[in-house]
């Protein structure tokens, strides 16, 4: 297994973990330049009542925490789903090296979707970005998640 396959399958953990809370399933992992793990998260909006609680979000500050430093120079971020402009944000703040992602997000995606963040050259800081690693065990998650949430809003509006 390759090793993006590697880091991409914890994040999907982490959006399963995500997910039986009854967050929506997106995970990222943070993995520094020698390939240690050094944080994970999966999104947390609801249950910590936060708009900034995305799992990118919770895995950078989790990771500036680990290293004792907020620039994560040399840190890839691994996450399911195509990062939104705030995580996007965070990222170049960051100064990270590179993102990997899965699924795409036509709706908010904030660097390849909708905007280029990161790679327009626009801002201070560009890195590296890899889509569609296991982009279709994301998309399935994110599908069945939403389908089975529809389905029992449904059933209360009976």
């Amino acid at each position: 297994m390759k090793a993006d396959e590697q880091y991409m399958g914890l994040a999907l953990a982490e959006a399963r973990i995500a997910a039986e809370a009854g967050e929506v399933p997106v995970g990222a992992v943070v993995v520094d330049g020698s390939g240690q793990v050094i944080s994970r998260a999966g999104n947390r909006s609801v249950t910590l009542n936060d708009p900034s609680g995305h799992a990118e979000m919770l895995a950078l500050r989790q990771a500036g925490e680990a290293t004792g430093n907020y620039r994560l120079t040399d840190c890839s971020v691994f996450v399911t789903l195509e990062p939104c402009v705030m995580c996007a944000g965070a990222m170049i703040h960051a100064r990270i090296k590179r993102l990997v992602y899965g699924a795409t997000d036509p709706k908010t995606g904030g660097v390849d979707s909708c905007y280029r963040v990161g790679s327009d050259g626009l801002l201070n800081h560009d890195f590296e970005i890899t889509s569609g690693v296991m982009a279709d065990e994301s998309s399935r998650m994110l599908q069945a998640f939403f389908k089975e949430r529809r389905s029992g809003q449904r059933k209360c509006d009976i």
